[in-house]
């Protein structure tokens, strides 16, 4: 298997300092979009130590907050007290699809029920930003991606649903990495099955903006399953 490219610091703006009373949570709040934006790849070791320093707080609220990752399978013990991101395997691949699958169709219908023309223009800011922002790194894309996705489920009011879609994300967003960092960098989103949910939503219609959104998210499923018959 090819070697990945790993994300440089200078390339995690949003993990910062931590100032907040609680810092746990602030530290497992950032973590987590960071894992779901695709900052981290499969492989990937974290040093509890390195994180604290770049949270510019102690180990605890470090350690505890990923203790909390590995609870919800973005992460695993490793030799040495070290923590990992999961390597790919093609079976949990195919699990994560057919989950994802199944449970962001759901909040697609329920947000397309609930979809208020509000709702239609803050989806069409996203995606217009995206369009015009130059990106200095595959992240800039990834970014804009989880932005769409999540707002579009927030729209489908179910805080239940909600927090399955996000422990599904922190378990694949890692291989969203793999996809831009190694297996292809030169690769880039056109937004068009986005705009396809969208008109879908506009329009009243459930159940294309369910085909939009398998289709979407079917297509990087597609790229790493080739590549693990590959490697």
């Amino acid at each position: 298997m090819q070697k990945h490219l790993k994300v440089q610091s200078s390339q995690m703006p949003d993990l910062g300092p931590v100032r907040s009373v609680n810092l746990r949570d602030t530290v497992y709040q950032q973590l987590k979009t960071a894992f779901m934006a695709g900052y981290f790849a499969p492989g990937d070791y974290l040093n509890l130590r390195t994180l604290a320093d770049r949270f510019e707080t102690s180990i605890t609220p470090v350690r505890e907050a990923v203790r909390r990752l590995v609870a919800e399978g973005a992460l695993v013990d490793a030799p040495a007290r070290a923590l990992r991101v999961p390597p790919l395997q093609r079976s949990r691949l195919i699990d994560l699809k057919q989950a994802r699958l199944g449970i962001e169709s759901m909040v697609t219908e329920l947000a397309v029920q609930r979809i208020t023309k509000a709702d239609i223009e803050r989806l069409e800011t996203i995606l217009d930003e995206a369009g015009d922002t130059v990106a200095t790194s595959p992240i800039d894309e990834l970014k804009y991606n989880q932005r769409f996705h999540f707002t579009l489920y927030e729209i489908g009011n179910s805080p239940t649903l909600l927090r399955f879609i996000e422990s599904l994300w922190l378990q694949y967003g890692p291989f969203l990495n793999l996809i831009h960092y190694t297996i292809d960098p030169n690769i880039t989103g056109s937004h068009k099955d986005h705009r396809n949910i969208v008109a879908a939503a506009r329009a009243g219609d459930a159940q294309a903006a369910k085909r939009a959104l398998v289709k979407d998210v079917s297509r990087s499923f597609d790229i790493l399953d080739a590549y693990t018959k590959d490697t």
